[in-house]
């Protein structure tokens, strides 16, 4: 028998809690409700296990930002989180996808996007799951999360144990962007000061021993203000 997808919604608008509660379990999921991040919070402090996350951004006690901020710190980046908010701005979208949330879907609720979207981090959790510790292939890398080696051509490379965490992150997300307070907490499980130079070296190396290069056809991308991402490049001619 297949085991019930359970999800857990910070909502502290009651009808609006409601109507999210009732919407998921007409559709075969469990939903717990949370009306403050501190709720939500203690539920995963006891090793509550939920599928996915749902936050709403102002919450009474504490913003949903922050309780997203307290996940990832925590939890690190298996758990999928959605954002359903009144914010509608660019600039919100990106603080929250930049601060770790998987998806974002403005309030009033379509329940058909709602659905699809909730739908969508479930399978996609689901596969990486299944295939957390599976080696895997990118182009001219082969990846092995349980030996902790990654080979460029067929040779293997010498990385330290932090430098191949970085590069796990980056080869599994492939696109995504990460800020550095994200890759601390990631790999560090701590925040690192703008003015500490270990997140920098670690990249320097990661991307040098790596070769990650247009020509072998990836390039880490670097944005000092918004993060970095792996980025995946064609090189077959037109």
């Amino acid at each position: 028998m297949t085991p019930m997808i359970k999800i857990a919604s910070l909502e502290d608008d009651l009808a609006q809690g409601k109507l999210i509660h009732n919407l998921l379990e007409h559709n075969g999921y469990s939903c717990e409700l949370f009306t403050t991040g501190n709720q939500l919070i203690s539920a995963l402090v006891k090793e509550h296990d939920f599928d996915l996350i749902l936050l709403d951004w102002e919450i009474h006690d504490i913003s949903g930002l922050d309780v997203l901020h307290w996940i990832r710190s925590n939890h690190g980046h298996s758990l999928p989180i959605m954002f359903i908010t009144n914010r509608i701005t660019e600039e919100d979208i990106a603080t929250g996808l930049n601060a770790g949330a998987d998806d974002y879907i403005t309030k009033p609720l379509s329940e058909k996007t709602f659905l699809a979207r909730v739908n969508a981090l479930i399978r996609r959790n689901s596969v990486v799951a299944s295939t957390e510790n599976q080696p895997f292939t990118t182009g001219i890398y082969h990846i092995d999360p349980v030996s902790q080696t990654i080979k460029v051509n067929g040779e293997e490379t010498s990385l330290a144990p932090k430098e191949f965490d970085l590069a796990l992150l980056f080869f599994r997300n492939p696109g995504r962007l990460f800020s550095r307070d994200i890759l601390s907490f990631s790999v560090w499980n701590r925040d690192i000061p703008a003015t500490s130079r270990t997140l920098d070296t670690h990249l320097s190396n990661v991307r040098r021993k790596l070769k990650l290069h247009p020509e072998n056809g990836v390039r880490l991308h670097a944005s000092y203000a918004l993060g970095y991402r792996l980025e995946l490049i064609d090189n077959e001619l037109d």
